[in-house]
């Protein structure tokens, strides 16, 4: 099912044996468009810390009651790596995360399907060679949903508007759709733009490029925020911008555009 992120903050972590924090936001990869960490506050019982949570982890998600329940005791998280999530996640952070969850290793018998494994190591993420620098590259590829969102959204030729939400399919967490608020080119309107669609990401500049005109855009499907994206009227949407079907889009080996560094 496909579900918007804002409305999954707040939502309740479920340790095994007591209540971990709240859903605060999402960390993405910007290369494949899927949801590498839920960002959790622990509130007061970790003196306000907040910790990385891998979609391995989740068990069955309650969303009716806004719970998700995962396959971890709070003296695990208690005792896991702290990274400062104010500050750019490291790739070595995330090794450290992986290797003392053993997440990737199938430990969680029934938690969430798809793969989370770390994405591999390309040139740029790999560590400094004896004697370069002192410290390992970050991993730019790492990005919050609520630092994206607000970044403006330019179709060929013109602007549409501004990153406001995001619409993810809930069993693969992958990023599926942004929301973007067109109101003040399009009064009223929302309109949903897919990541493969996209042509580039100036991460500098705060700005998505996208391969449609402001013509097809104004013209699209409506699009109601309040209500369920369902299959049908996804086909009408890609059938509008003559854009190949989802499921050969998400085949294996699809490439997604990894922007401008």
């Amino acid at each position: 099912m496909l579900r918007n992120i804002n409305g999954l903050i707040g939502h309740k972590i479920q340790a095994t044996d007591g209540e971990l924090g709240k859903v605060d936001e999402f960390y993405f990869d910007d290369r494949a468009w899927n949801i590498r960490y839920l960002v959790v506050g622990t509130g007061s019982w970790l003196s306000g810390r907040q910790v990385l949570i891998s979609p391995e982890a989740l068990k069955a998600p309650g969303w009716e009651s806004k719970n998700f329940p995962v396959a971890l005791t709070l003296e695990q998280v208690r005792n896991s790596p702290d990274i400062d999530t104010k500050k750019t996640v490291s790739r070595q952070h995330e090794i450290e995360l992986h290797k003392y969850y053993a997440w990737g290793g199938g430990s969680y018998a029934g938690g969430m399907p798809g793969n989370f494994l770390l994405p591999p190591v390309t040139e740029e993420a790999k560590p400094p060679e004896a004697g370069g620098a002192a410290r390992s590259r970050e991993d730019a590829h790492l990005r919050g949903t609520r630092a994206v969102t607000g970044y403006r959204l330019h179709a060929a030729d013109g602007p549409i508007g501004h990153v406001e939400d995001y619409i993810i399919e809930d069993r693969k967490w992958l990023i599926r759709y942004l929301v973007a608020d067109a109101g003040l080119w399009l009064p009223g309107r929302k309109v949903l733009i897919s990541p493969h669609w996209i042509k580039n990401v100036s991460w500098e500049t705060s700005e998505v490029f996208v391969d449609l005109s402001q013509a097809a855009v104004r013209n699209s499907p409506e699009f109601d925020p309040s209500l369920p994206v369902k299959a049908d009227y996804e086909s009408v949407l890609y059938d509008h911008y003559g854009r190949p079907r989802l499921d050969a889009e998400l085949g294996a080996g699809s490439a997604l555009p990894q922007g401008k560094k």
